[in-house]
């Protein structure tokens, strides 16, 4: 979400208990009691104007009389009495949060978990149907060596450096770091380890889960004055000056890679596909993204990364072939 999105949810959550308890308010006095210009509040009522309960029809959603607000230049607002009920969770509401905090749970590390746990038992008791069609959900990732977390949070409770194994799966290989801890954190699904790391002589973000081995050493982590944690609100993947550029037609079959991963920007191909453009930190990763696309992704941009694609699907097909 931009950032212009998020101040118009923020504006239009405190809009609406605003409104409903005024009879009538001049939309310059709105403007002025939320700091905006009284376009920006006409064009936020354009969008209340079709917001309401889920699966609510014509006549169920909040009113915006409009003609009012074009004669008179006073906004009124109506049929938003539901607002002051108490929040019911439909199915699905809850089948979405019931899964998300068991997979949260499932990579959580010491001192999160009861939270976690509290959470979800309150949910899954208030939630009945919810809760059972949330049971049918399998949850499948990998397994956090029940050692590595409290080995770090020991870390970053003594201000240690730590060695540690990582698995790079777009490399398929194993590389030895020493990493001086700043945080631990939760974020998209995974539990993670932001910290100095001495290799790559930068800040770096390293799941537990691929963490196949960890040892506190008896060095002080010394990371430079200038290591800060990272601002994560944009997501995990910011990609760098130096990040590679690339262009993927993307068939209807996978268009939801423009979904899951961030990018530039996207338009249609006018065959139902997406042409999108984004910025790679590791060009194996996108390799190994195109390759399990399945010839749903093709590279446009940059040429020799489709020329190593083609190589490598070539190679692939090969060893299967029939002697």
């Amino acid at each position: 979400m931009s950032d212009r999105a998020a101040e118009q949810v923020q504006r239009m959550l405190a809009l609406v208990p605003y409104l409903k308890n005024r009879a009538g308010v001049p939309v310059d006095q709105v403007a002025r009691d939320f700091g905006v210009a009284p376009t920006t509040i006409v064009r936020d009522l354009n969008v209340l104007w079709f917001c309401g309960l889920p699966e609510a029809v014509t006549g169920e959603m909040i009113d915006v009389d409009m003609d009012a607000l074009e004669s008179e230049g006073v906004v009124r607002l109506d049929n938003a009495d539901y607002l002051a009920r108490p929040l019911r969770l439909t199915v699905h509401e809850a089948l979405a949060l019931i899964v998300a905090l068991r997979t949260l749970r499932e990579t959580a590390v010491a001192g999160t978990a009861d939270a976690i746990d509290g959470a979800l038992a309150k949910l899954e008791s208030a939630a009945a149907d919810g809760a059972a069609a949330a049971q049918q959900v399998h949850i499948v990732s990998r397994p956090v060596d029940p050692d590595v977390g409290p080995a770090v949070q020991q870390a970053l409770a003594q201000g240690r450096r730590v060695h540690l194994d990582y698995l790079v799966p777009s490399r398929d290989e194993t590389t030895a770091r020493d990493v001086d801890p700043l945080r631990l954190l939760n974020a998209e699904g995974h539990a993670y380890l932001e910290g100095w790391c001495h290799r790559a002589e930068g800040v770096r973000l390293f799941r537990l889960d691929r963490i196949v081995g960890l040892s506190v050493l008896d060095e002080a982590a010394s990371p430079p004055a200038d290591a800060r944690p990272r601002d994560l609100s944009a997501g995990l993947f910011q990609p760098g000056e130096d990040a590679l550029v690339a262009i993927l037609d993307l068939a209807v079959s996978a268009r939801w890679v423009a979904e899951y991963h961030p990018v530039e920007s996207q338009t249609e191909t006018g065959d139902g596909g997406l042409r999108v453009r984004m910025r790679v930190g590791d060009p194996a990763w996108l390799e190994s993204l195109v390759l399990r696309a399945s010839g749903g992704v093709r590279v446009v941009e940059p040429a020799e990364l489709a020329e190593r694609v083609t190589a490598t699907a070539r190679a692939a097909l090969d060893a299967y072939a029939v002697p």
